[in-house]
């Protein structure tokens, strides 16, 4: 079974930054996703990467403030996030997937790790 921790979250200001990881074992070849939910909202897919790290996608959201990539020889998978918002303060989570695009519904995962709080303040 996939084990996902997730770690790197915490308290900024709107402006700031931070750079997620998540460290999966249990899987091999597998596509890589963050996701992220809320207070009060329903969880949301935010960024993947194919195995090989040559496709990416990210929800518009994120686009061009957020970068996903991954290290196989770690089993790791990153998000580094840029000019964070209050509206990006969420618990954030990774998951994999055997395909490549990802599946976005959150309810297609069986499984999820603890996540990572992001707060930014604003």
């Amino acid at each position: 079974q996939v084990q996902l921790v997730e770690s790197g979250g915490g308290l900024v200001h709107a402006g700031g930054s931070l750079r997620l990881s998540c460290a999966a074992s249990g899987h091999n070849s597998y596509s890589m996703a963050w996701f992220r939910q809320g207070p009060r909202k329903v969880r949301e897919f935010v960024a993947a990467i194919s195995w090989a790290g040559t496709r990416i996608n990210y929800v518009d959201s994120v686009k061009g403030r957020f970068t996903i990539s991954r290290d196989n020889a770690k089993n790791t998978v990153y998000l580094q996030m840029n000019s964070l918002k209050p509206e990006d303060t969420a618990v954030y989570y990774c998951n994999v997937d055997l395909m490549y695009p990802v599946r976005t519904d959150p309810q297609d995962y069986d499984y999820w790790g603890q996540g990572t709080q992001v707060t930014v303040s604003s």
